[in-house]
């Protein structure tokens, strides 16, 4: 059961990463295609904000470790 739960929280964690960072990219370029001259400024929100949800799905492969 250990290992399930662990391939679970990795899954999920992997697939919340994912619709993230999709919608981070899709409206930091639907911005940059409306005001191209904040360029600068929304390519750092963004990589701040895709580094932010990049944590979750790390968070969760030290969680199921720790199950295991």
């Amino acid at each position: 059961m250990g290992a399930l739960a662990a391939a679970i929280a990795v899954g999920l964690g992997a697939l919340g990463a994912g619709v993230g960072n999709g919608l981070i990219v899709s409206k930091t370029v639907e911005g940059i295609a409306r005001q191209p001259e904040l360029k600068g400024q929304l390519q750092t929100t963004m990589f701040i904000g895709v580094g932010l949800v990049e944590a979750v799905p790390i968070i969760g492969v030290v969680i199921a470790l720790m199950v295991m």
